[in-house]
């Protein structure tokens, strides 16, 4: 299971990106968190299965309604395991 990080810009915030970000993890069945950044982007760490994995990142390549996505940052790390759920952060 590795571990998913991604920067996604664009028209991404106040377009319940995090909250359906939230809810296409959890069917997912991926752990993790998702959070507004200060600089307009929102950013994501996933781990679980790479299929699950690649879900999220195509469906963040889109977003919801009202999002426009204009581009991802992607990077794999190790997985931590220490995530037991999948949340909102706080903003950066």
């Amino acid at each position: 299971m590795p571990r998913l990080h991604l920067r996604i810009r664009g028209h991404v915030q106040g377009v319940f990106f995090r909250v359906s970000a939230v809810e296409q993890a959890l069917d997912l069945r991926l752990t993790g968190w998702v959070r507004n950044r200060n600089d307009g982007s929102i950013e994501i760490v996933a781990e679980g299965p790479e299929d699950s994995l690649a879900a999220l990142r195509a469906w963040c390549e889109h977003g919801p309604p009202g999002a426009d996505v204009q581009g991802i940052e992607e990077s794999e790390d190790a997985p931590t395991g220490k995530f037991e759920d999948f949340t909102v952060r706080s903003n950066v």
